[in-house]
């Protein structure tokens, strides 16, 4: 009686198309370098901003804004064409991700420990941070009024960080209110981690339902997922010009004097981020026992095509499959890991709030002190959780992390300008981790059949869906 019941759940019965077969237009971005397009508009779109801009003062300043305007208008549409789907993308593929693990018991077994990996390695990316701006202090070199004078910021008032701590009992009304009372309301209000809850609720309650009544639902997310891959399309057609844009009227606002001097805070970020990726390399090597520069070579293409779109969702696709035929991850850790990750595992975010917390801190002579620094590691964690896997969602997730402690977030306005090339760089790292935290949960969790096992299996569904045209396969199609 027990069996049949079993045969009855979805997760046993259904097999949903992996998100890596919309790949195509990805790969083809990566062979036509892409990214290197994009280096390639940075340059432009500094070089311009500065022609038009303070710096050499070859157009009055007010013709100056309104061509900087206008320059950044496929920027803008740009960023408003990802953030427009990612909401969509990654609740279809986290629901998909789930149908596609093996069995509950490794859900289980999967599911805490990757959240936790998560958790553990955001943290750690926001220690690493601080520890670097607080050696290299990156606002010491920076001249606090003249940056607010070329930004025409209003003086801020010095204000000591706030040592409250969390309040234990608030906490369990915290933890009741990450599950979304109107999910639709989460959506609009861009709330991801409440999302991924809410995504998750839904996948582990069409896994446990039969079969029939769970195809309609999936077959449905399958086509959400193609109809969000076809906007991403149309976006990176615009990335290069949206780069060159975006890159010239700030550089035109700003002047190239002022992003000189935010040279140090660039390079500590940079600096910060290249730790963390060191520290991946570590884990890969004494945990996942692989060589790092073949770990490199394998994930190259993820990376770059990461930076050049500063979205890991957009490219989620091409992390499943770098994962599976590279690295050799199973397609139940992979399609259930790449999707959470691209979600709640913003580690690089998360580094860069903090060293942009501190820096803003030094810039304004705030005294952090080692309560401040915790709380920031706290906030920081929390909010880049739930952060969307967006361009620029960094700059709206660090208004929270400096009200936590009481900077001033006028103090934003002075990091807008090189925030484009640390964006990109961040969203390089973000990608890394998830594809990280596939291969060390292939390694921890596995699944009761091996990778061979399970890569020949998901190839015959492939087979079977070019002969009959299905998204969602069941024992019936199988059989055929």
């Amino acid at each position: 009686m027990k069996e049949s019941t079993k045969q009855t759940y979805s997760m046993d019965s259904l097999y949903p198309r992996s998100l890596k077969y919309l790949t195509s237009y990805l790969q083809s971005m990566v062979r036509g370098r892409l990214w290197l397009k994009v280096l390639i508009g940075m340059i432009l779109g500094i070089v311009t901003g500065v022609i038009i801009g303070p710096s050499v003062g070859l157009i009055e300043p007010a013709i100056a804004t309104l061509v900087g305007d206008w320059l950044a208008f496929p920027g803008k549409l740009f960023l408003a064409l990802i953030q427009m789907i990612v909401i969509p993308l990654i609740f279809a593929s986290i629901i998909r991700g789930l149908a596609a693990t093996e069995d509950l018991e490794q859900l289980r077994r999967m599911g805490l420990r990757v959240v936790m990996f998560f958790v553990a390695t955001t943290a750690l990316a926001i220690i690493i941070g601080l520890t670097v701006a607080s050696i290299i202090k990156p606002g010491t070199y920076i001249d606090s009024e003249l940056l607010q004078a070329n930004m025409s910021i209003a003086p801020v008032v010095v204000e000591q960080a706030s040592s409250q701590g969390i309040n234990i009992s608030e906490l369990p009304q915290k933890v009741v209110s990450l599950l979304p009372s109107n999910p639709l309301n989460s959506m609009v209000e861009s709330n991801m981690l409440q999302v991924v809850i809410f995504a998750m609720v839904v996948g582990v309650a069409l896994v446990m339902m039969a079969p029939a009544q769970a195809k309609p639902m999936l077959d449905l997310l399958g086509s959400l997922q193609e109809v969000c891959m076809t906007v991403v399309r149309w976006a990176m057609v615009l990335a290069p010009i949206a780069v060159f844009g975006l890159l010239a009227q700030l550089t035109a606002k700003l002047g190239m004097d002022a992003l000189l001097g935010m040279a140090v805070y660039v390079g500590t970020v940079l600096l910060a981020l290249f730790i963390l990726f060191i520290t991946y390399l570590i884990m890969i090597f004494f945990i996942a026992r692989e060589h790092p520069l073949s770990f490199i070579r394998s994930i190259r293409d993820v990376m770059l095509l990461a930076f050049s779109t500063s979205s890991s969702a957009a490219v989620m696709p091409l992390s499943i499959k770098t994962a599976e035929e590279k690295l050799h991850v199973r397609p139940s850790v992979s399609q259930f890991v790449i999707p959470l990750g691209a979600t709640i595992n913003m580690n690089g975010t998360a580094l860069y709030q903090g060293v942009a917390a501190l820096f803003l801190a030094q810039v304004f002579g705030i005294e952090i002190g080692l309560s401040g620094m915790v709380l920031i590691i706290l906030t920081s964690v929390g909010a880049s959780i739930g952060a969307p896997a967006t361009p620029g969602v960094g700059i709206v997730v660090l208004a929270m992390v400096l009200n936590s402690v009481g900077i001033p977030p006028a103090g934003i306005a002075l990091i807008m300008g090189v925030d484009r090339i640390l964006d990109m760089s961040r969203t390089a790292i973000n990608v890394t981790g998830d594809l990280v935290a596939a291969k060390l949960m292939d390694r921890w969790v596995g699944s009761k059949l091996t990778f061979k096992e399970e890569l020949k299996e998901e190839s015959l569904h492939e087979d079977i869906r070019e002969k009959t045209g299905l998204d969602v396969l069941t024992p019936e199609n199988v059989k055929v």
